[in-house]
């Protein structure tokens, strides 16, 4: 290992009573007077309904994770009940998260309530680990979180701290130590297993680690001891942070929040100068950049632009930015202000040099590229679009619609068949979503196309024929029949020229119907 090797510190945030605290915010939120009545939330377990999380009054009269409802009604008759809402305490995990993404960007969801930090090599900027625990913790509980915290040098070991006791720093290396006396219970293996550790009288992690290891994974498993050896510092699991690590970050944090539109668009443009900065010296330039604004309540609101090419000008990002701030329908309202506002760059890619002065290409092909990126900042880059053409006999799915953005060159140099001259394109310029009905009459052949036929109640005389042209039917398959439909190209008196198909496949004869499926004018 390398002498200048950084030991990774783990800071694990657990939120014990998340789903009642999302509860009582709610009530401060509209207004309702405080409530200090015991509540808790149930779920249905086995058929039966039990408590899923409680807050403080309810855990003073003995109620516990796991009671059924009737026992705890029995216990404390005046106790509020409300239902379980997994989808709403995963969507304020993930606002919670969000909000730690100030501290650090590797934020990892420990669910159902926990949260993982790396703040390995990031601590000393907030003053060191224990003042950034407490600054963490104190603005959790002013949002009306209650909050366990500690930091170890690995995941498991954290975690497991945390369930125990709040506040607890453990040195590198010191991880079985920190440990040994905590019961079996906080390693979180699964009740099943925790029994098992109790009835073979193993009841702290100090006894289980006591053990030979090939006896705890004979009987508990391998996934077990693993899950033992990353709590007493033996070995590690990485984390998954919910987003990948930017390329790039610069940030600037305000000692009194910040609200005015003036201001925040004089920050984007000094980030955006440190930014281009920081790339310039590397020779990169930014495909993908994303502002982050953090209000003192907790709040974030994010804003992604993303270009065509490689930007590495100052001028262009606060020309993206400045459209896509004003064609948000949602505006950016501060609250009671920011007092973080980040960007980062979330793909580079390094700039190629080209001849600028004597290539008009190059000069066109820029101010497009340029064009496509402010109307994609303003109405989302999916709305701005190339078509391309795709191999296949389907004319349904003859071309595909790509964005622009990043298909741009690929649209510039594609080939579409040639057409002949003074001849009608092979495929219709117009395809019905849905094939309209025609009246043919009588028809001599089943086979051949009508010599009349009456479309929209207008009677159309057939005086050219070209087919049938055998187009493979993907949907056809799924009823396992031939994948083939015989089309026709149909020019009537007046010129003009239409797309046919005779229903059912080739070689039927039953009750034969034909249907407009296109038109070539």
């Amino acid at each position: 290992m390398s002498a200048f090797s950084v030991k990774r510190r783990i800071l694990s945030l657990w939120l014990p009573r998340l789903p009642t605290d999302r509860l009582q915010r709610l009530r401060s939120h509209s207004g309702a007077p405080v409530n200090h009545q015991a509540s808790i939330v149930v779920a249905r377990h086995s058929n039966a309904l039990q408590i899923a999380a409680l807050d403080d009054a309810a855990a003073k009269f003995g109620l516990e994770i796991g009671l059924p409802l009737a026992n705890a009604r029995a216990v404390c008759p005046d106790v509020q009940v409300f239902d379980a809402d997994p989808a709403a305490d995963r969507l304020l995990l993930n606002h919670i998260a969000d909000w730690c993404d100030r501290f650090t960007p590797l934020v990892a969801l420990d669910a159902p309530g926990a949260l993982f930090l790396d703040i390995t090599g990031c601590a000393h900027l907030f003053g060191g680990e224990a003042a950034l625990m407490q600054m963490l913790c104190r603005a959790l509980v002013a949002q009306g979180f209650i909050v366990s915290a500690a930091i170890a040098g690995t995941s498991v070991c954290a975690r497991t701290l945390c369930r125990h006791s709040h506040g607890r720093i453990v040195a590198d290396g010191a991880e079985a130590e920190a440990v040994r006396a905590l019961p079996v219970f906080t390693l979180g293996a699964g009740q099943a297993i925790t029994n098992g550790l109790r009835r073979a009288g193993l009841k702290t992690i100090g006894d289980v680690a006591s053990r030979a290891r090939f006896e705890i994974t004979a009987r508990f498993g391998a996934d077990f001891t693993a899950l033992l050896e990353q709590a007493l510092g033996q070995s590690d699991a990485p984390i998954s942070p919910r987003k990948p690590l930017p390329d790039y970050i610069v940030e600037k944090r305000f000692p009194e929040p910040i609200a005015t539109d003036g201001v925040i668009s004089a920050t984007l443009s000094s980030l955006a100068t440190m930014l281009v900065g920081a790339m310039d010296k590397q020779g990169k330039g930014a495909r993908r950049l994303e502002a982050s604004f953090f209000r003192t309540d907790g709040a974030v609101r994010s804003i992604v632009v993303e270009t065509g090419q490689a930007v590495t000008k100052v001028a262009v990002i606060d020309r993206l930015f400045r459209e896509r701030l004003d064609a948000i329908a949602d505006p950016l309202d501060p609250g009671f202000g920011f007092d973080l506002i980040r960007l980062s760059a979330g793909r580079t890619e390094i700039v190629v040099q080209q001849q600028r002065d004597l290539d008009a290409n190059v000069h066109d092909n820029d101010e497009l590229a340029a064009l496509i990126d402010r109307i994609a900042a303003r109405v989302g880059p999916r709305r701005v679009i190339v078509h391309l053409p795709v191999d296949t006999h389907i004319p349904e799915r003859a071309m595909r619609a790509a964005p622009a953005q990043h298909h741009l060159i690929a649209a510039s140099t594609a080939v579409w068949p040639a057409r002949t001259e003074d001849e009608p394109p092979l495929r219709p310029l117009r395809l019905f979503e849905h094939p309209e009905l025609i009246d043919v009459g009588l028809v001599e052949a089943p086979d051949k196309p009508p010599k009349h036929f009456t479309w929209r109640r207008a009677f159309h005389r057939i005086v050219h024929v070209e087919g049938p042209e055998r187009v493979s039917m993907e949907w056809w398959r799924a009823q396992d029949a031939m994948p083939t439909r015989d089309y026709f190209r149909i020019e009537d008196e007046a010129g003009q020229r239409f797309w046919l198909f005779r229903n059912g496949l080739y070689g039927e004869v039953v009750e034969p119907k034909w249907f407009m499926h296109g038109l070539f004018a």
